[in-house]
């Protein structure tokens, strides 16, 4: 066996993604957590691998994300140069030079200015918490606003943009350290200063990924267009292959599905090449969804590889076993169809969710043992076999606010580490895929996720199946609008995107009671909207059940959020 055999191969995979939030009839964003992440996580990511010799992962990329990075940067850049307003309430409140009059957006200001996680984002500088503190004196009665001058307003929402700052530029923007050590009584220049940061970060992000790849340090991967769950625009009945009881919304299917798939294969490709200025091999199906008809899709479009979750093997390997197929279905592995050449990569739950939930707790050099840990465990166990490797996949975004100071302490440990082990290799799924010989083939898979590994956190519940049948609506809407109007390509193109935003996953996401209720209320709030432009686009008067709200939501973060727990 050679010597890179017995090195065990891990893949550190990130996922970055974030819905279209934009309002598609005014063009202003809703919500502000592309440009927050992007300051933050996406800065912090690229950092991390830039400062560690030897240190290699793979970051996906959905187009929507790019595309608004994007957008936000050359908003930005266009402020600063002539003050052109940026089309982000918040943002462009922290740029300008009065705060509003008005007792409800102001009220407004101070509630978003607190929208973060308490104890690691606010609670740890000391002057925002005792923002914060004065803030809810406020909520408790709201009179108090009447009294609540500029100044106020003007220091939590600039503490807020700098709690919101990647760890990296805090430790090295002597900017940031300025406004930091100054603490309250932030002045319009001071806060144009912070624009200054947060238009370097942004400008300058997707630019440091695409130089990481060139290097040889990352590879980047893509997910279709606006993020759909593709298997359910093939077939809405593959939902029952690993849920057969699950209640299904009133359509047969979805009307004109593959269509609709290879639309958002193509755009995602489109876009990917249009920032780093090349084709991707590597695609993270839309939460990881897949299916037998999925992967082939994925390998007549181009793709090398493909991912998805731990519990789609399980129930596959379940029902070969069931069929007296005799196969090694051992996650650390690769595998493809029979017949098939797009190779499937499977996340070790297990580890993956380490980092996503439970290290955030622990000390970060205890967690990277544990997790280091676990990995000479599965070499030792895997040591007789041949091409053996680990996908840790998780977002790239989600779960840092939970850790002491942006993860920046883990991260930097756990790339230094793994770089430096002599038993383990970092790689990529591309290059990975290169040097296998041996990869397991299936007859099929099962479709599902990488959540639980069904699609019920779509599909299957009453809010989300009317999620979809909505949906369905629209889509046969734009059918008999196609077939009988003559459109120009332009007009096209802009129904054609207005569509594949309303077939994104994100919506369906957060519909269902156990969803916090602010969130739901965001979420349901602006599919709705996106519906009615699709079809205001096509001159038809939207249905009247889209002014009227179908789920309200009213769980807790515990139970609903960003992140699922297998």
């Amino acid at each position: 066996m050679s010597v890179d055999n017995k090195r065990l191969k891990v893949v550190l995979c990130w996922h970055m993604h974030q819905p279209e939030y934009r309002n598609a009839l005014t063009g202003e964003y809703i919500l502000p957590w592309t440009y927050l992440h992007g300051i933050k996580d996406y800065v912090d990511m690229a950092a991390h691998i830039e400062e560690v010799p030897g240190a290699r992962a793979v970051f996906n990329f959905a187009p929507t994300l790019l595309e608004q990075l994007d957008d936000y940067a050359k908003q930005v850049t266009q402020f600063l140069k002539d003050k052109t307003p940026i089309k982000d309430a918040f943002l462009q409140a922290l740029a300008s030079e009065k705060m509003p009059s008005d007792v409800d957006m102001r009220m407004t200001l101070i509630k978003n200015s607190l929208r973060a996680n308490k104890e690691r984002l606010i609670n740890r500088f000391p002057a925002f918490h005792q923002l914060s503190n004065y803030a809810q004196l406020i909520f408790r009665d709201k009179a108090a606003i009447n009294y609540v001058n500029d100044h106020f307003i003007e220091d939590i929402i600039t503490w807020y943009h700098l709690a919101w700052l990647g760890e990296t530029i805090r430790r090295d923007d002597k900017r940031v350290q300025q406004l930091m050590k100054k603490e309250n009584l932030f002045t319009y220049q001071d806060r144009l200063l912070l624009m200054e940061v947060i238009n370097d970060s942004l400008s300058g992000l997707i630019g440091r990924y695409k130089k990481l790849r060139e290097a040889g340090k990352i590879e980047i991967s893509v997910t279709p267009f606006a993020h759909p769950i593709i298997p359910i625009l093939l077939d809405v009945n593959t939902t029952k292959e690993a849920m057969p009881d699950a209640l299904m919304p009133e359509m047969e299917k979805y009307p004109g599905g593959e269509e609709r798939v290879q639309w958002h294969v193509e755009e995602g490709y489109k876009v990917f090449e249009k920032h780093f200025g090349y084709k991707t091999k590597g695609c993270w199906p839309s939460e990881g969804s897949i299916s037998t008809e999925t992967l082939k899709i994925l390998e007549k479009s181009g793709f090398s590889w493909a991912a998805s979750g731990q519990a789609v093997l399980s129930h596959t390997a379940q029902s070969l076993i069931q069929k007296d197929y005799a196969i090694d279905c051992n996650v650390h592995q690769a595998f493809c169809l029979e017949g098939g050449k797009i190779h499937q990569y499977f996340r070790d739950d297990g580890l993956s969710d380490l980092i996503g939930f439970t290290y955030s707790k622990w000390h970060a050099d205890d967690a990277v043992n544990d997790f280091i840990n676990h990995l000479e465990n599965i070499n030792c166990a895997t040591i007789h076999k041949k091409d053996r490797i680990v996908s840790v996949i998780l977002d790239g975004e989600n779960a840092w606010e939970y850790y002491p100071d942006n993860a920046y302490h883990f991260l930097s440990a756990l790339y230094q580490r793994l770089a430096n082990h002599p038993e383990i290799q970092l790689t990529t799924f591309e290059d990975a895929s290169k040097s296998f010989e041996n990869v397991t083939e299936l007859p099929y898979v099962v479709a599902g996720s990488w959540v639980y590994g069904t699609f019920s956190t779509w599909i299957g519940e009453q809010a989300k199946n009317k999620g979809w049948e909505l949906l369905a609506q629209a889509k046969l809407a734009y059918d008999d609008f196609k077939q009988n109007q003559k459109i120009d390509s332009d007009k096209l193109d802009e129904i054609d995107k207005q569509l594949a935003i309303c077939e994104g996953s994100d919506w369906f996401w957060w519909f269902g009671d156990y969803n916090p209720a602010d969130s739901v209320k965001d979420f349901e709030s602006l599919y709705r909207t996106h519906l009615t432009h699709l079809y205001q686009l096509m001159d038809i008067i939207p249905p009247d059940e889209l002014s009227v709200s179908f789920t309200q939501g009213g769980g807790d973060m515990d139970n609903g959020g960003v992140m699922r727990k297998n």
